[in-house]
């Protein structure tokens, strides 16, 4: 035998293939392979499972916290400090750097698990025909040519070109979004068509809902549908965040200034001030530590972990603690529909009758709703005819709906037989009580290729048919129609085709219902009892309705600046009927993933921001779309809880998987788990997310300007040729404690007013804007200031050095605490009640930094390692005085910013509009 060859089974369009033919391409027959041919085929191919992704160790994922030039910085003064024996302040800067990599360790989380969770996915075992006999393997086995059984219940154990199928119905929402099971065919269909109209294939990790069908393996593992999927995640590198790539920028621009800096006051130290070289290199190290701030991975932690929780009091899981940022820099929302803008239960919205058509209310399977034509109310019980149509729908029905103790209604069935249940329910029939009191004599069951279904009951002590099934074809077996009267009169085939087309433009699926009262003896039900002679009753719409509250969630989201765009697997028309009742796609049609195939990236690019619907997508056009949008610079967060969702979910800026209804695959591949399900979810997270940037911004102005007073404080010192006013780990102190206890209470801020009537920040924009960088240079000059300032008077007035450093710390400190309160709002005045008490967690950050600075100065301990010393009481006027200053000056430039802003606002206003 020769060496098996991967070529040994062609890669073909399966789906456009005439059975017989797949079956010779695949070099097998109806009879299934032989044990000998199929372990040859298995030893090309392998077994039918996905690989397991490669992993990195604990170890690794620890030492890559260090992978950050600030910490760098700090690893260079810890070495330095060591060389020159200051070991305490050594192994404190060690003890920080070695704290950042813990957080930055825990924040990271579990490893990315989505492939492994569409392993899962796979069938356990499979029934096939192997040596001519009938045997059930395990699904591992597989290969391609293999003859596989399916029957409802199965999961699909690999991807299968259907030979023969009867009644075959598969449950394929996880793949492509529709919200009921696809009617399976044996005939070929058209190269070109996507994935959910490929109804001659079976793909594995589907479900079979109904029927039984025969399939030839046409691929197995990787080569399968989801395969393909688990690739695509695999070759997808997660995003790193804005926040992060912006941190990154400036700790990098950062770093540039300090060493520029330390090189700069090292050299004018030893060449005009005659310091000696170590003495610069301990000012450089204390410049250094003074530039950096320590405890900014600590407050953009913890404020991302206080924004994790609320959002969890939400209803928003995050599994990526970053992510809570980036949902406020959202700019598009791809959605998914079914299950996340809609319920993912059908629902009876339109009974069209002989001349009349009923809206019907309500959704999901709860009875709750009422019936109305043209806006105005009628009572089900006035309408024999409804009364009747909506007791054959219950009859000529599978279906049933229990109610739990919980008041929920559950569906067991089809989904599309229980939309009937509860309409007949809503018609105040008790569906329990028909089907007893009208039991089914005979059936004529649901088979493709008949597209009807019909019972036989007795009725008013006679026998009666009810059928219901594609209206098309019911029309065919009816001859007549019944009137408002309660009259049978003659069928108007045009007035019917009229209203399937109004009710299918709404995107509603149909369903025809029809009566026929044979006579006494017509015995057992049979096909020719029903071929003509039936009354039509009346044609249902039924369709996945929006959420109520996710319809309002998309308009608050608007209001946000933000665009909501629904991209599905499900039909044109559905999708575009849904988008336009939820504001989404201002009417216009879908764009179909045919339609992307035609597109180059450039004209992709323009199609993805112009339109809002995008219907029969396949996973590759969904991770085409995102990749689009973040091409044109946009924060994209993509919702979906199916496998096809997973890559598109990965590669979005913000995944958001369902919880409820979710794969396991998309929950992992995503950031943000919802735990109801609903979109409006989302918008709640959004606001959560762009009240952390906020917090995290007020939190960067706060911290930055004491960085920036103790660099300058050095600085000035040298060039003055001073002794230092501050030592290393005296900064150490400042900024580890006092300053990152002080910043942590804006982690605890409230979102702002009007904080989603604002557009979302330009993703171009920095962290830090001019006007950032202005206030933080503006209260950093007013803290050198006046800690310098204080510190020299004391020097002047013949107090200690370490007296005159311990006024200098405490000046910092006293500043920070006032500029606290000025950093709760970046431009509005805090002059008032709520500015000032508004925060407890502000106030309680300044008494514990008032003890802590208290125990500073005058706990022996902390004034042996610290190096201060006893302060008179009267002092503390004076530090007081300046940081009421500080406070007092930046009040009064944030009312220039305000009259400014004010101003250029009324201008624009005034000029004339075209």
């Amino acid at each position: 035998m020769p060496e098996p060859t991967q070529d040994d089974i062609p890669n073909e369009p399966w789906h456009a293939l005439e059975a017989e033919q797949a079956l010779q391409r695949l070099d097998s027959t109806a009879q299934g392979l032989t044990r000998a041919e199929a372990e040859r085929r298995l030893e090309i191919h392998g077994p039918n499972r996905l690989k397991p992704p490669p992993r990195r160790s604990a170890f690794e994922r620890f030492v890559a916290q260090f992978h950050n030039v600030l910490i760098y910085v700090l690893i260079g003064a810890a070495v330095v400090t060591a060389l020159l024996g200051d070991f305490i302040d050594s192994a404190v800067i060690a003890a920080v750097i070695i704290i950042n990599a813990i957080i930055g360790y825990i924040q990271e989380g579990k490893a990315e698990q989505a492939i492994n969770a569409i392993r899962n996915l796979l069938s356990l075992e499979a029934t096939v025909l192997r040596d001519g006999t009938r045997t059930t393997i395990n699904a591992e086995k597989l290969v391609p040519g293999d003859i596989v059984y399916l029957q409802a219940g199965d999961k699909v154990p690999a991807d299968l070109r259907l030979l023969r199928e009867r009644d075959l119905q598969i449950d394929e929402a996880p793949l492509t979004g529709e919200s009921v099971p696809t009617e399976k065919a044996v005939e070929p269909v058209d190269e070109a068509a996507s994935i959910g109209d490929r109804v001659n294939l079976a793909f594995s990790g589907t479900l079979v809902t109904y029927g039984t069908a025969t399939g030839v393996v046409v691929g197995t593992a990787e080569d399968t549908e989801i395969g393909r999927i688990s690739g695509m995640l695999a070759e997808i590198k997660p995003l790193t965040t804005r926040l992060l790539q912006e941190i990154a920028q400036f700790g990098r621009w950062l770093t540039a200034v300090i060493l520029g800096m330390t090189v700069l006051i090292f050299a004018v130290g030893v060449l005009w001030r005659d310091f000696t070289a170590e003495q610069m290199f301990q000012a450089c190290v204390g410049l250094a530590v003074a530039a950096i701030p320590e405890g900014l991975p600590a407050v953009i932690t913890i404020t991302l972990a206080l924004g994790v929780q609320r959002m969890a009091r939400r209803n928003a899981i995050i599994r990526r603690l970053p992510a809570v940022e980036t949902l406020g820099s959202v700019t598009v929302i791809c959605s998914d529909k079914t299950g996340t803008l809609t319920r993912n239960e059908m629902t009876v919205q339109t009974v069209a009758m002989l001349d009349e058509q009923l809206e019907v209310t309500g959704v999901g399977y709860g009875p709750s709703g009422r019936f109305s034509v043209a806006g105005r109310a009628i009572d089900p019980a006035e309408s024999p005819r409804l009364l009747e149509l909506s007791r054959a729908a219950v009859l000529c029905n599978e279906a049933t709906i229990s109610r739990e103790d919980d008041g929920r209604h559950l569906l067991h069935g089809d989904p599309t037989e229980g939309a009937l249940v509860t309409l007949a329910m809503k018609a105040g029939h008790n569906d329990e009580a028909l089907r007893d009191a009208h039991p089914a004599i005979d059936t004529i069951p649901f088979q493709s290729e008949h597209r009807f279904m019909a019972t036989l009951h007795e009725v008013e002590s006679q026998p009666t048919i009810y059928l219901k099934g594609a209206p098309e074809r019911v029309l065919e077996m009816c001859d007549r129609a019944r009137n408002a009267h309660g009259e049978d009169v003659p069928i108007d085939h045009g007035y019917w085709h009229q209203q399937m087309d109004a009710i299918a433009s709404r995107g509603q699926r149909l369903l025809a219902v029809a009566v026929k009262r044979p006579a006494p003896d017509a015995g057992d039900l049979s096909h020719h009892h029903v071929e003509s002679g039936l009354t039509l009753l009346g044609m249902v719409g039924i369709i996945d309705p929006p959420r109520e509250d996710a319809t309002a969630a998309v308009r608050a989201c608007h209001g946000a600046g933000i665009r909501v765009k629904m991209i599905t697997g499900d039909h044109g028309k559905t999708a575009t009927a849904i988008g336009s009742q939820m504001g989404i796609g201002r009417g216009r049609e879908a764009v179909t993933g045919a339609d992307l195939d035609a597109l180059d990236p450039q004209r992709l690019r323009e199609i993805a921001h112009a339109s809002d619907v995008f219907a029969r997508v396949s996973p590759e056009h969904k991770l085409r779309l995102v990749a689009a949008l973040q091409k044109s610079q946009q924060v994209v967060a993509m919702t979906g809880d199916g496998v096809n969702d997973a890559p598109a979910l990965k590669r979005a800026d913000v995944g958001v998987a369902m919880g409820l209804k979710g794969t396991e695959a998309a929950k992992e591949a995503s950031e943000m788990v919802l735990a109801d399900d609903n979109f409006a979810t989302i918008a709640h997270a959004v606001e959560e997310g762009r009240t952390v940037y906020d917090n995290i911004r007020k939190s960067l102005l706060f911290l930055l300007p004491t960085n920036g007073a103790q660099a300058g404080i050095i600085i000035v010192a040298v060039l003055l040729g001073l002794t230092l006013p501050v030592t290393a780990l005296q900064i150490l102190w400042v900024n580890m404690v006092s300053a990152v206890t002080l910043a942590l209470a804006l982690a605890f801020e409230l979102p702002e007013r009007g904080v989603m009537h604002r557009a979302p920040r330009d993703p171009a924009e920095p962290i830090l804007t001019p006007f950032l960088v202005w206030r933080i240079f503006f209260v950093s000059v007013m803290l050198v200031a006046g800690a310098f300032g204080l510190y020299a008077w004391v020097r002047m007035n013949d107090g200690s050095l370490e007296l005159a450093r311990t006024v200098a710390v405490n000046t910092i400190v006293m500043g920070e605490i006032f500029y606290l309160l000025n950093s709760r709002y970046l431009y509005l005045p805090v002059l008032n009640l709520e500015g000032i008490f508004g925060n407890r967690y502000v106030l309680i950050a300044i008494a514990v930094i008032l003890l802590l600075q208290l125990a500073f100065t005058y706990a022996p301990p902390l004034q042996l390692l610290f190096e201060t010393q006893n302060m008179p009481f009267d002092m503390w006027w004076r530090i007081i005085g300046v940081a009421l200053l500080i406070f007092l000056a930046v009040e009064l430039e944030k009312t220039f910013w305000r009259r400014r802003d004010a101003s250029a606002q009324q201008a624009r206003n005034q000029e004339p509009h075209p």
